[in-house]
């Protein structure tokens, strides 16, 4: 859990990186939009590319904990399908912006962390993965379509939500998210 002044800088930075890029924004425009000393960002971040890597690394654990969380209540697949996508919609929808930012600047991440970025990304997908077999294998989902490209098309949806989804538009996260996974229930079944 960022503290507060690490957590407003990087308020700033997502806002900055989202309205006009990560090359544009300069270390003092950060400073000077979160209210702090030069010395405070470099006390929490050696570099941007460091803020970077924690706007994204925020939204994956915390993405990750949530699946975690559903997978451990031992619930019925398709009860665990629509957790997993309810949460990942709503928290993606709810930090569209750090989504944003992430998917657009991902390329700028060095090699260690572009690995770090895979690994759990994979771990992610694997874990999804899992619970679309199981339902296949007990007879609850159709196994028409492999798991896998299930799973591909449902991540696919949410990972392009930043290019479509407006916090200001008709729907809610909340609605969006039952909507989605309404779709794939449906596709599994």
């Amino acid at each position: 859990m960022p503290s507060a002044t690490e957590q407003k800088i990087i308020d700033a930075a997502v806002r900055l990186f989202a309205s006009q890029g990560y090359d544009a924004t300069s270390v003092q425009e950060i400073v000077n939009a979160a209210g702090i000393t030069k010395g405070a960002l470099y006390h929490y971040f050696r570099s941007k590319d460091d803020l970077l890597f924690e706007i994204y690394r925020l939204l994956i654990t915390a993405q990750s904990a949530d699946m975690d969380r559903i997978i451990g209540l031992g619930l019925p697949a398709a009860e665990t399908v629509r957790e997993i996508l309810v949460s990942l919609v709503v928290s993606t929808a709810g930090r569209v912006d750090e989504t944003a930012v992430f998917v657009r600047e991902m390329p700028r991440l060095g090699e260690e962390r572009m690995a770090d970025f895979r690994a759990e990304r994979r771990r992610y997908h694997e874990t999804f993965l899992a619970v679309v077999e199981k339902g296949q294998a007990e007879d609850e989902f159709s196994s028409a379509v492999p798991a896998d490209t299930v799973v591909r098309i449902a991540l696919g949806v949410v990972n392009q939500l930043p290019v479509w989804y407006r916090p200001d538009g008709p729907k809610t996260p909340g609605q969006l998210a039952a909507e989605i996974a309404d779709f794939v229930l449906a596709g599994l079944r």
